[in-house]
């Protein structure tokens, strides 16, 4: 397999070296095919003289537009130039990056940062469901399996510690399904019931697939597909060609970023964590500019504003 391209630092600020050269990337992936209103999607576009107060204006409906407008760039104060510097940041680092790292290197504040970063997650949303990882659902071998991510049993209250259960109290859970030689699609599930966990198979994974998982009661009575369990707790991992090997590195590479990377993640916002990661995993072939390319066109259409991101 050809190794993807990659981009170093001094050679993104030698391509990118001002915000004309960022607005003009961001420009020509989003509008590749010419630039076109988001209010009413006219293409009569003329560029407004010094771009005050917009850069474009529709001659139908007559309302400026830039290329933040109807995106989660939107009414965001930070140049173009840093936006793109910070998703080349997510990009780079397999296990994240903390927002306080990310406002040293832009120089702005941690509540910025942390800001835009949600931000940039959310547009990743998209690659969090199979519906979106080009058009289809999960097919072939697929492995399938739930994590817990949260604080440690050794830190945990006495009254939790008494009552470990299989390990969720206190946690969050994450459920996932990876195609073998494909990608990933994890999401954040309110339970591990058979219903959750066998909801999730069917709205990711095509029927007939063969689906490996362990020996949880709750994927038992699986029906459309070819289930086979591996019995962890009798020293069973393998079994023929069944395994859950893959989907199981991809949460150890999620659980190293949130204990050594972001270090406390909140239940409200684990799901773009859960999202960035895989969608970091799924598009680890493309390449860096391909990556920052991407990116940009999955944050047309997406909104988030700070209201939002910090309401209960």
């Amino acid at each position: 397999m050809e190794k993807p391209e990659t981009v170093s630092l001094y050679q993104f600020f030698k391509q990118f070296p001002d915000e004309e050269s960022a607005r003009l990337h961001f420009e020509g992936r989003r509008w590749a095919n010419g630039k076109a209103c988001p209010h009413c999607g006219s293409v009569e576009v003329v560029e407004v003289k010094n771009h005050k107060p917009m850069p474009y204006r529709c001659k139908d409906c007559r309302k400026h537009f830039s290329v933040r407008t109807g995106t989660v760039l939107e009414e965001s104060r930070l140049p173009l130039h840093k936006w793109l510097m910070a998703i080349y940041m997510m990009t780079t680092a397999r296990k994240g990056i903390p927002s306080t790292q990310m406002a040293r290197e832009l120089g702005c504040t941690q509540k910025s940062a942390w800001f835009l970063a949600q931000r940039i997650r959310e547009a990743w949303l998209s690659n969090g469901d199979a519906s979106n990882n080009g058009g289809g659902q999960l097919s072939g071998e697929i492995e399938v399996d739930e994590t817990f991510v949260g604080g440690k049993e050794r830190n945990k209250h006495a009254k939790d510690k008494a009552n470990k259960g299989r390990g969720s109290v206190g946690k969050a859970i994450v459920v996932g399904a990876k195609q073998r030689g494909g990608v990933v699609v994890a999401q954040c599930a309110r339970d591990v019931t058979a219903p959750t966990l066998h909801g999730f198979i069917k709205r990711n994974v095509a029927a007939g697939s063969s689906v490996y998982t362990d020996n949880f009661r709750s994927y038992r009575a699986l029906r459309g597909y070819n289930h086979v369990s591996v019995n962890h707790s009798a020293g069973e991992y393998i079994k023929d060609q069944a395994h859950t090997n893959g989907i199981e590195s991809f949460w150890a590479l999620l659980k190293r970023g949130y204990y050594g990377i972001f270090h406390y993640i909140s239940h409200k916002h684990l799901h773009r964590y859960v999202g960035e990661f895989a969608n970091r995993h799924n598009t680890a072939q493309a390449g860096t500019m391909a990556f920052i390319d991407s990116t940009i066109v999955q944050m047309n259409n997406r909104r988030l504003t700070y209201k939002e991101l910090i309401r209960a």
